[in-house]
């Protein structure tokens, strides 16, 4: 057995995200009563799917755990500056929404107490759990890509804006605004 199939799944999402914290723990506890609930464990397709509601440290703990990575497509960015990850298994037709529901005194406990406690108190009183109010997302689509007329560059077709007749990457095409 390797050094790495040796040590736990925590010290390898410690190694993953460089460091422990507080953030780590909380989307390692959330990826495993995930795991637990959904009866799922790393998806090395597009089966299980993570809609994550922050970019937060925990977010690597989820990636590490669940095999969601935004490279694959299985790991959807919904920016509500939550504590919060919804779960879909696609091929049981399942879903779960783990949102952090215990708050900590971090006026009285330091980052090392914090994260202790959230490797070690039960996922009911660190967690609500719930279904996502959304339905499970699409597949990841592979688009067409098309050369910027500006810049050269190429990007995906999703990506194009007109802009003066010409096909424009996001970067190269000028926002559009009313000024409010």
């Amino acid at each position: 057995m390797s050094a790495t199939q040796q040590r736990s799944d925590w010290e390898q999402c410690v190694a993953f995200h460089g460091h422990e914290c507080p953030g780590l723990a909380m989307g390692y506890r959330a990826a495993k009563a995930a795991q637990k609930k959904l009866g799922v464990s790393f998806s090395p397709d597009e089966d299980v799917v993570c809609v994550t509601e922050n970019d937060a440290c925990g977010l690597d703990a989820v990636q590490y755990l669940t095999g969601c990575t935004l490279g694959k497509g299985n790991l959807i960015y919904r920016d509500r500056g939550k504590q919060a990850f919804s779960f879909f298994v696609r091929s049981q037709n399942k879903k779960l929404r783990v949102v952090m529901k215990k708050k900590f005194d971090r006026d009285n406990m330091n980052r090392e107490a914090i994260k202790n406690e959230l490797l070690s108190l039960p996922d009911e009183e660190l967690f609500a759990f719930s279904e996502p109010a959304y339905d499970l997302p699409a597949r990841a689509r592979i688009f067409k890509h098309v050369t910027c007329e500006q810049c050269g560059e190429t990007c995906s077709e999703r990506n194009v804006r007109l802009h003066e007749d010409k096909q424009c990457c996001m970067d190269c095409a000028p926002e559009y605004s009313r000024g409010w």
